[in-house]
């Protein structure tokens, strides 16, 4: 079976032709419980989220904030588990028909196998794979398998990335490229500052693939700043804190939902 790598192409193209960029959102499988992130999921894309990624849960996620470390603690001490992260992207992406990928760090993939879990993800229904920490020079394994199958292999840019790597990046690259907003880890910041915009112009220049950027987006209005210049606004520990704060799982899944609508109208310049 072959991933969901032109959904995710046409759901991107899909907003550009609407004149917006896409809300990307981000939550860990797993967390509350496996079934209470399947439908976290669900509440997002119901609010208006038009991609999710789904974070497979890692012990020392290098690239993630205190929030989402936090729910990755949850979600492993509830001992989630590969398959587990593989029936949420199958659950959510059957009940949705949008796109859904997965991010995740290279040592679970690697352990676990490139062509076992390309081929899961991709009967899945996956559209592919984020791998913020593989390097693109030792990335030909995993692109060879991800291709065959139908999937996406997103790498991660960073404001340090000089222009000469960024092409080598996009070059190697294919569904859309994550723009990583600043140096340092996930989480809300009150300003996303002139760093993403510049780094959005370069990588542009290296690139026809959509380019969306992540890290510290939290509310509406930053959404709407960021739509200005990019393809996709990503938003992950946002959406979690939301989880986390939540009295209940029922007024998590409310409050998640909630946040996706506000987002949507920023990407939307609805305000």
């Amino acid at each position: 079976m072959s991933g969901n790598i032109q959904l995710l192409s046409d759901t991107l193209a899909g907003a550009r032709a609407e004149g917006r960029a896409a809300l990307i959102a981000y939550l860990p499988a797993g967390f509350p419980t496996v079934d209470g992130g399947i439908d976290a999921i669900k509440a997002v894309f119901d609010g208006g989220a038009d991609i999710v990624e789904v974070g497979l849960p890692h012990s020392d996620p290098v690239l993630d904030g205190p929030v989402i470390q936090t729910a990755d603690d949850i979600a492993l001490r509830g001992g989630v588990k590969i398959a587990d992260v593989m029936r949420t992207v199958r659950e959510a992406q059957e009940a949705t028909g949008k796109p859904v990928l997965v991010m995740t760090y290279w040592n679970p993939i690697d352990r676990y196998g490139v062509e076992r879990f390309t081929a899961e993800l991709a009967e899945a229904g996956g559209a592919g794979c984020i791998l913020p920490d593989l390097p693109v020079q030792e990335s030909a394994l995993w692109r060879e398998h991800a291709e065959k199958h139908g999937l996406a292999t997103v790498f991660v840019v960073a404001p340090s990335s000089k222009d000469a790597r960024l092409t080598e990046i996009t070059a190697a690259g294919s569904g859309f490229v994550y723009a990583a907003s600043l140096m340092g880890v996930t989480g809300t910041r009150a300003s996303v500052g002139a760093q993403a915009q510049d780094l959005v112009r370069r990588t542009k220049a290296t690139t026809e693939l959509p380019v969306c950027v992540g890290l510290g987006v939290s509310s509406a209005e930053q959404a709407a700043e960021v739509a200005g210049f990019a393809d996709g606004v990503i938003v992950g520990s946002a959406f979690v804190k939301r989880m986390l704060d939540a009295p209940d799982e029922r007024a998590g899944l409310e409050a998640v939902r909630a946040l996706a609508a506000d987002l949507a109208k920023g990407v939307r310049g609805a305000l």
